[in-house]
């Protein structure tokens, strides 16, 4: 298994002002699998991503990524492991450095060497040119800007990719774009996803598998057949469906 997640609990403050986001949550992805989490906002998804990522650090239970049990502070070979796509591309992305300083970053920071072929290369991989490099953020479009976060999410070569909607900022006309450089990545690479999203069609065309999430627990789980079917087990689960798009 390339994640597995055992009774994961996160809790924000404490007494009266305690918030239980995710609660005694459990499940496993294989390696190479694309796995959806689905629910309304604030129901933990979000949370649950960053406590994979390294992010979050107010958690309880066991995470293991690619065989190895991580703790709450990340080594160095435990952050390159899973690296996170962000909703917002621009948000991600610091307004006043170059594309190129951006990708560079996380290689300065392992002690990479030869950083500006790698940067030149990880931008040729998601479509865009190697002179993006000299451009400011502001100056590319906003799924130019959801490329460059997932060059920058690619370049240190992570196993494991975080997806927290990636093409929920985008035009409808993008989306597909950035959905199918994924899903490229995913099958040249081996790679493994988790993605968060409210649009079950991007589940629906994404995943092989999708953990429906309510208040913190999961409470349905769906094979790529029911997403496609529209097949539930859960009433939560259907009323999604109901209102959904796909």
């Amino acid at each position: 298994m390339m994640i597995e997640v055992r009774d994961l609990d996160v809790v924000f403050a404490s007494g009266k002002q305690e918030n239980h986001v995710v609660k005694e949550v459990s499940f496993k992805v294989a390696r190479g699998e694309t796995l959806g989490i689905v629910g309304e906002s604030g129901c933990g998804k979000s949370t649950l991503l960053r406590c994979l990522a390294g992010m979050e650090r107010g958690w309880s239970g066991e995470i293991a990524l690619a065989g190895r049990v991580v703790s709450k502070t990340r080594s160095r070979e435990d952050l390159k492991c899973a690296q996170m796509v962000f909703q917002d591309p621009y948000g991600s992305l610091h307004p006043r450095h170059r594309i190129g300083t951006a990708l560079a970053e996380p290689l300065k920071a392992m002690n990479h060497v030869d950083i500006w072929q790698k940067v030149d290369k990880a931008l040729r991989q998601v479509g865009l040119p190697a002179g993006f490099a000299n451009r400011f953020p502001h100056e590319l479009s906003g799924g130019q800007r959801q490329r460059v976060a997932i060059a920058r999410s690619l370049i240190l070569s992570p196993p494991i990719l975080l997806l927290d909607e990636p093409t929920s900022a985008l035009d409808v006309s993008i989306q597909a774009e950035i959905l199918n450089l994924l899903a490229d990545q995913r099958d040249e690479r081996g790679l493994t996803y988790v993605l968060v999203s409210h649009d079950l069609a991007v589940i629906a065309h994404m995943c092989d598998r999708v953990l429906i999430m309510k208040d913190g627990r999961f409470v349905d789980e769906l094979t790529k057949a029911d997403l496609q079917t529209g097949v539930t087990h859960h009433a939560y689960a259907r009323e999604l469906f109901g209102a959904s798009f796909i």
